[in-house]
């Protein structure tokens, strides 16, 4: 079942303001600006953690360096990953959490994973495969309280029809050279897989 029509969801969400006061006490003191990029009928979800600055400047998600690296162990192009008919990207926080006073990203809301998630996922409907980016979005479908390396290293227990993935970010090069099963194991049925879904 379809749920809400998209065009009404969507809208909604980019008009979402109930994180407006929060973030304009962070050091960054932005405004919200919702990213919303799904569709019914994709056939692969990216639930991540939140945009970043710069994804919070240009209104797309992923358009960053953890994205090119992102694309990159998804093996796939810009203009596949950004095809809302085969690609959702449904991030536990569709907005820029903002910076704390040492410059370090804030967590993503809980408000809005509270209000949004379930609404979004009634919508989508069942989706072949989907890529856990990240502890938060781990934590949320998977309701694990492990760490993520433990989660990651445990991918083969959710395959074919989950993945969960390290963050992509710049920070987490030391964690690849310290797990090097993550390239050499996982990324090969990872974008298998992915090849599959998207034929």
């Amino acid at each position: 079942m379809q749920g809400d029509n998209n065009g009404n969801l969507v809208a909604e969400i980019g008009a979402c303001n109930l994180c407006r006061d929060r973030f304009a006490a962070t050091a960054t003191a932005h405004a919200p600006r919702p990213v919303v990029w799904f569709t019914h009928g994709a056939r692969l979800l990216i639930a991540g953690q939140a945009p970043g600055a710069r994804v919070h400047a240009s209104g797309r998600p992923f358009t960053d360096p953890s994205g090119d690296r992102l694309r990159d162990w998804m093996g796939v192009p810009a203009d596949v990953f950004y095809d809302r008919g085969r690609v959702a990207i449904v991030p536990m926080a569709f907005c820029f959490p903002g910076y704390d006073a040492r410059g370090a990203d804030l967590a993503p809301p809980a408000i809005c994973a509270r209000t949004w998630q379930a609404r979004v996922a009634a919508h989508l409907g069942s989706v072949p495969l989907t890529l856990l980016v990240g502890g938060h979005a781990q934590r949320w479908h998977l309701g694990t309280r492990s760490g993520v390396t433990e989660t990651v290293r445990a991918w083969r227990d959710h395959a074919p029809r989950v993945f969960p993935l390290p963050h992509p970010s710049w920070r987490n090069t030391g964690w690849l050279r310290k797990n090097p099963w993550f390239e050499t194991d996982l990324l090969p049925a990872l974008r298998a897989r992915i090849a599959e879904v998207l034929q």
